[in-house]
């Protein structure tokens, strides 16, 4: 196959029949049992897993697209947070590399549910999440889960020859403030400020939240609203507080000259749309009656509105199974 043009498609997060729906939107069908187009290829940009009614069905069918050649994959945070949550400590006996606190254990709860009978395919799928590149560098554009840091990718690919982790990088990826750890929570969880004054957020999913997530793209915020890149807003009283020397040393720059970026993870809402010239962020809440969204890249080298694809949700998967439980 010939591959003129890639299809990036956004968090999934076990919204298989979605996926389905925005696969054949773009052209896409099954061809012994493997979706396949006669000139393009897909990208998922990570977090096939967690939340949503049919993950199991949705890591088969991207994988079989990853395995077939129809198809590259980038690591999510949820896909690493698994393989930690289910990865023995090799120091702490009855331990894990992610705690099985309650919290975690609510994030994971579907994904456990759901591949937890299948006990030998559940382990498969953990071998293979750990064999998933962290990030992926074309000529003409990158693609990462959250966020493109260019020092830790170059070190990354300088003492690990590659955009893939192994076993020990895993294990040393759970010390908090090693190299490895600050890799995952950068390039899988993105930038992020402390809120000040040792508040707290509760996010409209419930979680109780120290931190807020940042921008990664700002040449020169002033205040804190400036920076913020989440669903849920700053306080009132902590927006228009102005960035201290020490906070901006944890803000990144994504110049405008740098190549276009194609990222998820951060739960947009509304109609897709560019986030800057060259930044395209697909999450936009799939799981939660958002839109599951592909950006159908040529040659363009700037990020085009027109080029956005996706599937509605909450209407769409909505009329597909009315007509089902008609028929």
């Amino acid at each position: 196959m010939s591959c003129q043009g890639y299809d990036l498609i956004g968090d999934i997060h076990g919204c298989a029949l979605s996926l389905r729906m925005l696969l054949a939107r773009m052209g896409y069908r099954q061809v012994n049992g493997v979706y396949r187009h006669p000139q393009r290829k897909v990208i998922f940009i990570g977090d096939v897993i967690d939340r949503g009614p049919h993950i199991r069905e949705a890591l088969q069918l991207v994988r079989e697209m990853v395995e077939a050649g129809q198809a590259h994959i980038v690591m999510g945070n949820h896909e690493y947070n698994y393989l930690c949550y289910m990865t023995p400590h090799p120091d702490k006996p009855g331990e894990y590399l992610r705690a099985h606190t309650a919290r975690h254990q609510r994030i994971l709860q579907q994904t456990l549910e759901q591949l937890s009978p299948y006990e030998g395919e559940q382990q498969d799928y953990l071998d293979w999440f750990q064999q998933l590149p962290l990030f992926l560098e074309f000529e003409r554009f990158r693609v990462v889960h959250a966020c493109w840091h260019q020092e830790l990718i170059d070190r990354f690919r300088k003492e690990y020859g590659g955009n893939c982790i192994d076993k020990a990088f895993l294990y040393r990826s759970a010390v908090e403030g090693s190299f490895e750890w600050e890799v995952m929570d950068r390039l899988l969880r993105g930038t992020h400020l402390r809120l000040p004054n040792n508040e707290v957020m509760v996010s409209k999913d419930g979680f109780r939240r120290h931190f807020f997530r940042t921008k990664f793209w700002m040449p020169d915020p002033q205040y804190l609203v400036d920076v913020v890149f989440q669903p849920d807003p700053l306080p009132a009283h902590l927006a228009r507080l102005p960035i201290t020397d020490d906070q901006r040393q944890d803000l990144l720059c994504y110049g405008a000259e740098e190549k276009p970026l194609f990222i998820g993870h951060y739960w947009r809402q509304g109609t897709p749309q560019p986030v800057t010239s060259n930044i395209a962020c697909l999450d936009y809440s799939a799981v939660k009656f958002g839109k599951l969204v592909a950006y159908r890249l040529d040659d363009e080298s700037r990020i085009l509105p027109e080029k956005f694809v996706w599937v509605d949700v909450a209407r769409e998967v909505h009329l597909a199974n009315a007509e089902v439980g008609a028929s």
